[in-house]
């Protein structure tokens, strides 16, 4: 709901929540935290700074290596839908330690690297 209020995609709501979480991150950070590729974290920031969500510190860098911070505008919706995330994450662990999460998440982890890994081999 969040997402299609604000005309948002997957990877731009990825981008504006780790940049959040983080207060700035660069495009590469963000491919890596977000584990999107190059092209995709480009696409997203180039749309986001269009909506006046985010801005880069540097023109004359490679965008790439600039750090990236969201605007005043980005970080209220940010912080919206950190929020519903945050509170989605929180009910859906219930009854988990912390130590247990960190397994449960390890695993993910390991599952989609898995995936991945199939993925590229079949195409």
């Amino acid at each position: 709901e969040e997402m299609e209020k604000f005309n948002l995609k997957g990877t731009h709501l990825s981008c504006l929540y780790y940049l959040f979480k983080n207060k700035g991150l660069t495009a590469t950070e963000l491919c890596d935290i977000c584990n999107e590729d190059k092209a995709s974290i480009s696409r997203s920031v180039e749309y986001l700074e269009k909506q006046n969500y985010l801005i880069c510190e540097s023109k004359t860098e490679k965008r790439y290596k600039s750090l990236i911070h969201l605007t005043q505008k980005g970080e209220e919706i940010a912080k919206s839908i950190c929020q519903k995330i945050d509170g989605i994450v929180e009910m859906a662990s219930a009854g988990l330690s912390e130590a247990d999460q960190e397994i449960m998440y390890r695993a993910l982890m390991l599952i989609n690297g898995n995936l991945n890994k199939l993925n590229d081999e079949v195409h």
